[in-house]
C-alpha cells in the first residue's frame, strides 16, 4: 500500500509541479482565473472532507476492536461525505461549464488575459478531476470494504483491508487539502 501511496504521490506531484511552473510564468492570468472559482464552496468540501476522514480513522479503530455495528456506520457515514463532496463539485464544473469556463473551442474569458486564464482552467480540471476520479475509485472500494464488513469479514485480529482504504481515503483528502489553497486562495485579496 506504502508503495502505491509513493507512485501516486509522484503523479499529482507532476501535476503540482505544472501548476507551479505556468502559475510563475502568468501569475496575473492565475489569479484572474482563480477568482471565477467559488471559494465558499471549496471551503465547505474542505470541511466535508476532513469529516470524511475523521469517520474513516474511527471507522479503523472501530474494526481494530471488533465493533462492527459501528464501524459499519462509519463507514456509511464516509461515502455519504465523499457524495456530499463530488456533489458540491458537479454544482462548481456545471458552473464552469455555463460560464463558458471549460477549456477547448468554447472557452471564454473577457479581458486580455483569456488564453492565459485558459491555462488555469486546464490545470484547474486536471487536478480536481484526477482527484475526483480517486475520490470515485475510494467509493467503490468503500462499497466492498462495507460488504466484507457487514459479512463479518472482519475482526480485531484481521483489520488490514480496512485499514489500507483508510490509508487511501486520507491520502485522496490530503491532495485536496493541498488542491484547496493552491487553486481558490493563493492571490486572493
Amino acid at each position: 500500500m506504502w508503495l502505491f501511496l509513493v507512485n501516486e504521490v509522484m503523479f499529482f506531484g507532476g501535476l503540482f509541479a505544472a501548476y507551479i511552473v505556468y502559475r510563475s510564468a502568468r501569475p496575473e492570468a492565475f489569479v484572474a482565473g482563480s477568482h471565477e472559482l467559488d471559494i465558499t464552496l471549496g471551503l465547505i468540501n474542505t470541511g466535508v472532507l476532513i469529516g470524511s476522514s475523521l469517520t474513516m480513522a474511527l471507522g479503523v479503530r472501530a474494526a481494530q476492536l471488533g465493533k462492527r455495528r459501528q464501524l459499519l456506520g462509519f463507514l456509511a457515514a464516509t461515502g455519504i461525505l465523499g457524495i456530499v463532496f463530488l456533489g458540491i463539485k458537479a454544482v462548481e464544473y456545471t458552473a464552469k461549464w455555463h460560464h463558458h469556463l471549460i477549456p477547448g473551442p468554447h472557452f471564454h474569458f473577457e479581458g486580455p488575459l483569456g488564453d492565459q486564464v485558459q491555462m488555469f482552467f486546464s490545470l484547474y480540471f486536471a487536478m480536481t478531476g484526477m482527484h475526483a476520479l480517486h475520490m470515485i475509485v475510494g467509493l467503490g472500494l468503500l462499497v466492498w470494504i462495507f460488504v466484507d464488513s457487514y459479512r463479518g469479514r472482519f475482526s480485531p485480529e484481521y483489520y488490514n483491508p480496512v485499514e489500507n482504504f483508510g490509508l487511501y481515503w486520507h491520502f485522496v483528502d490530503i491532495i485536496w487539502i493541498f488542491l484547496f489553497p493552491l487553486l481558490y486562495l493563493i492571490g486572493r485579496h
